[in-house]
């Protein structure tokens, strides 16, 4: 496996984890990965130090494969509960999120999409929000 320190074109900077550098050139031109922050598919590989062995030993975190099904699977769930439960409002979610949480609309769940910038000025307004875990990629479509 290898870590790659990734981030998208508005600057939200995560991790990602692949078999080899050939894995992740494939699934990046395949436009399969994707910012956890943003969905935005413009994503490219950071600077990264080294990893240089000195006096103190630091093990990497060991993922199993069963480990990183278990949290796909968790993600899928949480994913299919949202869109199960919740209202799709599209395009509007940012001025329906802040609605609800002004108390001038119906309160309850609700999901779509919102810009970075409308995303940021939620966050910065006290309205809470988080990220749709994306949909699992096909079987077909990751190595």
């Amino acid at each position: 496996m290898i870590r790659y320190a990734l981030a998208c074109e508005h600057g939200h900077e995560f991790e990602g984890w692949f078999g080899s550098s050939a894995d992740y050139d494939a699934q990046a031109e395949r436009g399969l990965i994707a910012c956890p922050v943003c969905d935005s598919r413009a994503v490219a590989k950071q600077i990264m130090a080294p990893a240089v062995s000195g006096t103190k030993k630091t093990a990497a975190p060991d993922v199993s494969p069963q480990m990183r099904s278990m949290v796909m699977e968790a993600m899928g769930k949480v994913r299919a509960h949202v869109e199960e439960n919740f209202d799709y409002v599209g395009d509007t979610f940012a001025r329906e999120a802040r609605a609800i949480h002004e108390g001038r609309s119906e309160d309850r769940g609700i999901y779509g999409e919102a810009t970075p910038a409308e995303v940021r000025k939620l966050a910065e307004d006290g309205v809470p929000v988080a990220p749709l875990p994306p949909a699992a990629p096909k079987k077909t479509d990751v190595n």
